[in-house]
């Protein structure tokens, strides 16, 4: 078959030969339809019926399958379109087949549209807040508030022998919990906490600042293929998960940047409460369970235990 003349990508003869094939292949389809529509019809026996409405119904699939067939090879004689993808390369994700399982390309398109979205509006406001700038001028300043020195914030800069003797003298508070150090990623440190044979903590931490929390049960693994902390997968069981979150919120609670090794012994304070997890009563209706789990909660200024439901 000639190839024709060629658009960017598409033979234009085949393109026409296949929209051709799209309309015998539909015929035939209605043709299958109309035989069985019809049924047996016009003979005088009934075998002569059956006879007649099998031959005409396999007829029918053959022009149908045969139909089906041109169709097929014309479709791989069309070619495909050259696109100038948006987002360069990643236009080839709208190929995959599995689309309804893996709608990356979508997803993609969606982010970017949303982003240019975002950076528009972003204009917008910072042309108006430009417009009516809160800043003041030189004469209500002054020349002694301009020349007035910024605070510089010393405290996220503490030396690394400092946070480690905060460490060392919280791991001596508490006999019960044991806290290893460790400095995989330069000065920022990250603690394995260890409360018991109740649970392990990674706590990782910036300065003396507490950046995330994890908690796990006792037995679970803490480590990656690498022999590194796993600081992203969570516990695979639902009570250390709920306590992964109360620690989250902990860390909102406990805040004095002035005074970062008290918010660090504070922390590790509240954690110690959870020495008793599985042992302890709920302080509002006095069941070990609810809802199958023990109580989860632990207040920030009594450390008594509560029910996620019942701390309300």
């Amino acid at each position: 078959m000639a190839e024709g003349v060629l658009s960017p990508g598409v033979n234009l003869e085949a393109f026409s030969q296949a929209i051709a094939a799209i309309q015998a292949l539909r015929s035939s389809v209605t043709r299958v339809f109309d035989c069985l529509k019809d049924g047996m019809r016009n003979k005088e026996t009934l075998e002569g019926r059956e006879k007649g409405f099998v031959a005409a119904f396999q007829e029918s699939l053959h022009s149908v399958s045969r139909d089906l067939s041109e169709l097929e090879r014309l479709s791989n004689l069309v070619g495909k379109p050259s696109e100038n993808h948006p987002l360069h390369n990643s236009g080839l994700l709208s190929l995959d087949p599995v689309q309804d399982k893996t709608p990356l390309y979508s997803q993609l398109l969606q982010a970017y549209k949303w982003s240019n979205k975002l950076q528009y509006h972003a204009g917008l406001a910072s042309g108006l807040l430009n417009q009516q700038s809160l800043k003041r001028s030189a004469n209500q300043m002054g020349v002694s508030a301009k020349r007035r020195p910024k605070a510089q914030p010393t405290t996220l800069v503490l030396p690394p022998q400092y946070v480690d003797d905060v460490i060392n003298r919280i791991d001596r508070m508490f006999p019960e919990m044991s806290i290893q150090l460790s400095r995989p990623n330069g000065t920022s440190a990250m603690l394995l906490v260890t409360l018991g044979k109740v649970l392990k903590v990674i706590v990782v931490m910036r300065s003396l600042f507490i950046d995330r929390t994890i908690v796990k049960g006792y037995n679970e693994n803490v480590y990656t293929e690498d022999g590194k902390l796993d600081i992203w997968s969570k516990s695979k069981y639902q009570v250390f998960q709920k306590v992964t979150d109360h620690a989250t919120t902990a860390l909102l609670h406990y805040q004095l940047p002035q005074m970062p090794d008290v918010v660090v012994r504070s922390f590790m304070t509240w954690l110690r409460s959870y020495i008793k997890l599985f042992q302890a009563p709920c302080q509002r209706c006095g069941k070990f369970l609810q809802d199958g789990l023990p109580p989860t909660w632990r207040d920030f200024r009594t450390l008594e235990a509560f029910h996620d439901t019942c701390r309300q």
